[in-house]
């Protein structure tokens, strides 16, 4: 998902015909529409299940060892939450695979979430620390990129001595594009929270449209950061450490 959304934005910044800043159900849409779309979008249906399994086992059954403490509990939290959020989007593909209807029907649930907090109590207050903490993570990425921490889930024993320094960069470019993203999603949150405005709690496409505003250039430097995100999770997925099984 994130190589297909690097490669359309990629596109978009370099002005080839179809490419476009898009949401992750755009992404699921785009592989929809490609040939033998349904079979391939039921596959990364598939595939994200498997994934929201795991990170459920990561949480519960703590195999990276994080404790019960508060930062503990902290990290298992997240990693609960990012299973129900890769859960929506194996719902969306799933759905879209299997009765052949539009992967993009859910491209407005942000606003909807975010405008059902705002009519709460507090909710201003409540949607800008939800947009803090997103800030927080893009910045926590960016660290992993630089501190290298990210490299501990691949067994890079296993990848070829050449390729290994290679590997590397091409991780810590993909956390940084990553970071970026996550930290201008937060941005979105909070001005959606100080203008009490759902609209402005903009997706990837809104980044990547901020990014253009800022310069193609820029654009195109983070969306080839999402590609060589896509493709350091394809290593990942062939030489993985996995924890507790």
């Amino acid at each position: 998902m994130y190589t297909v959304l690097g490669v359309l934005a990629v596109m978009a910044a370099t002005g080839t015909e179809g490419g476009r800043t898009a949401s992750k159900t755009q992404v699921l849409q785009t592989i929809q529409d490609m040939p033998m779309g349904r079979w391939l979008l039921g596959l990364v249906a598939l595939g994200l299940a498997g994934y929201v399994i795991w990170r459920l086992v990561q949480a519960i059954r703590d195999t990276e060892g994080h404790g019960n403490d508060a930062k503990g509990m902290g990290k298992r939290l997240a990693y609960a939450a990012s299973a129900l959020g890769y859960g929506v989007l194996a719902y969306i593909a799933g759905k879209a695979a299997f009765e052949n209807t539009s992967a993009n029907s859910g491209g407005n649930s942000r606003q909807s979430f975010v405008a059902t907090l705002l009519e709460q109590s507090y909710g201003q207050w409540l949607v800008g620390a939800i947009g803090l903490t997103v800030i927080g993570i893009g910045i926590y990425q960016l660290m992993r990129a630089y501190s290298g921490s990210f490299a501990k889930h691949v067994n890079s024993s296993r990848i070829p001595a050449n390729q290994q320094r290679m590997v590397h960069r091409v991780g810590q470019l993909g956390y940084t594009a990553r970071g970026i993203v996550w930290a201008i999603l937060g941005y979105f949150l909070i001005q959606a929270a100080m203008h009490s405005n759902a609209n402005e709690a903009q997706g990837t496409e809104g980044a990547f449209d901020f990014l253009a505003s800022m310069g193609s250039g820029i654009m195109l430097v983070v969306a080839l950061g999402l590609v060589a995100y896509g493709l350091y999770m394809f290593v990942r997925a062939k030489y993985p450490i996995l924890r507790g099984v």
